[in-house]
């Protein structure tokens, strides 16, 4: 089945900027350290077992603890992702550590309040991208040494604890907002030889027909589907056999059918419906989706995740169909051609693709949400479109050329390039979005260190003499 879901200048990723002391870094892998000693502070702290160092406190923030195991947990996914690492990056890391026990004790001051639906489904999002990281829940389990469940109940308050802290940013910078004003002021206040340099950059649209499936052939693939079922409840047949013999679903075929570590959400909502409503080891009934007939058993529902076996049978696609599809689009082409309906019109009103027709047929850029591409970003997604694209001028479109589907169909489509802008230093004309962006940003920035200035005042907060040379961007003890 298709996923539904599948160091760059702060212009080019917002994204991934950090301002002073932020959350940002944070969010990513949280503590590996499952089992931390909480010991006294200070130099009293270190305790030795074979010769190395457990753990100890390195600073207090009202009633939190910042532990070296911590900050040493983030430098090392520091240098994991290849920041750039230097003398100071051990005080900027912990600096961050300080505003999260700063926002997580202001949250608690505050009664904030973050549910366990709400911290297990984001243990169940980080534990799902650990054992991506790792290759398999088999391999995750065998270099830590425990089960998944166990992990979790480790990083449950970890979890709950950054969650809190994230609430609380939320509310010093969610009604921080620019004006066009603003951007027009930070611009100007960039030093010339300091404004960024942007890559090209495209944004292409495309019109997509999709060949229609017969009444006939709909009707076969869900009689052939309701016979396999029946062998399979009548114990003539397992489950994962026949999804190996029969199933037309490339993601789990060639594994009896099996799905693993699913989330709510991550398939289409028929085969969510079934998943999350399954006992199990039992097995649904036929029900359709865009990409054909399917059966799914449940293996195992943790939460909002499940283990799953799942067998498709998708109706067949006859050649006069798909030549049916080119013909319709080579109308729709020869329309756009002479000017009676623009590209977009034309999106909106004759394109399969539901993600990008109600936006005049742009595509959406996976990595940043926009319709801007970089070269080699486009490249990396759709090669057929990066060399359609690389032969036309602005505002040019293809003929209608043959596409594979995200669903592994064949298809057609028109692809249009709407605009391309070359290598160029940032202006507010091509790259007002971006320029937004930072501007936004940098007076979230500001917020932030107004509201540490001011509740650090009110707030307890004791460093360990190992980190008080360190140059801060804020003053955490008065």
């Amino acid at each position: 089945m298709i996923n539904l879901k599948n160091n760059k200048k702060a212009f080019t990723t917002v994204t991934k900027s950090r301002i002073h002391a932020p959350l940002n870094h944070l969010s990513g892998l949280l503590i590996l350290v499952c089992a931390l000693v909480l010991l006294p502070f200070g130099d009293a702290g270190k305790t030795f077992a074979q010769g190395k160092v457990i753990d100890r406190v390195i600073a207090v923030v009202g009633s939190n603890t910042v532990l070296q195991s911590e900050l040493e947990s983030q430098y090392q996914q520091m240098v994991s992702s290849q920041e750039l690492v230097n003398e100071n990056s051990h005080c900027k890391l912990f600096e961050e550590l300080l505003y999260q026990k700063l926002l997580l004790a202001q949250a608690q001051k505050d009664s904030l309040v973050v549910t366990d639906a709400q911290v297990e489904q984001e243990l169940d999002r980080r534990i799902q991208y650990y054992i991506q990281q790792f290759g398999s829940e088999e391999r995750f389990i065998a270099f830590y040494g425990k089960s998944v469940e166990d992990f979790k109940i480790d990083l449950k308050d970890n979890v709950r604890d950054l969650l809190l802290a994230q609430q609380m940013q939320s509310k010093i910078t969610g009604d921080v907002s620019v004006t066009p004003n603003d951007v027009r002021t930070y611009y100007k206040s960039i030093p010339e030889d300091s404004i960024p340099f942007i890559n090209a950059e495209v944004e292409v649209g495309q019109i997509v027909k999709k060949p229609q499936t017969t009444p006939e052939a709909k009707k076969e693939a869900k009689q052939k589907i309701e016979d396999i079922r029946q062998r399979i409840m009548k114990g003539d047949s397992q489950f994962p056999a026949m999804a190996a013999l029969y199933s037309e679903d490339p993601g789990s075929a060639s594994k009896g059918g099996l799905y693993e570590h699913i989330q709510r959400g991550q398939f289409v909502p028929e085969w969510d419906a079934w998943a999350f409503k399954l006992k199990p080891n039992e097995i649904s009934e036929v029900f359709e989706t865009v990409y054909g007939y399917f059966i799914i058993q449940l293996i195992e529902r943790r939460g909002d995740e499940v283990d799953a076996r799942s067998l498709l049978i998708a109706p067949k696609i006859e050649p006069g169909d798909l030549l049916k599809a080119k013909q319709s689009l080579d109308t729709i082409y020869t329309k756009i051609s002479a000017d009676t309906i623009s590209f977009s019109e034309a999106a909106a009103k004759y394109s399969d693709d539901e993600e990008s027709k109600n936006s005049g047929g742009l595509m959406v850029n996976p990595m940043n949400g926009a319709t801007r591409f970089q070269m080699d970003e486009i490249g990396q997604i759709d090669q057929t479109v990066a060399f359609a694209i690389d032969k036309l001028k602005v505002g040019e479109f293809t003929k209608p050329m043959p596409m594979t589907s995200r669903d592994g169909k064949q298809a057609y489509r028109i692809v249009y390039l709407k605009t391309r802008t070359s290598p160029h230093r940032a202006n507010l004309a091509d790259d007002y979005q971006k320029i937004q962006a930072v501007a936004l940003s940098k007076k979230q920035q500001e917020a932030i260190q107004t509201w540490i200035k001011k509740k650090s005042v009110n707030t307890f907060v004791r460093i360990n003499d190992d980190y008080k040379n360190c140059t801060f961007n804020n003053k955490w003890v008065n």
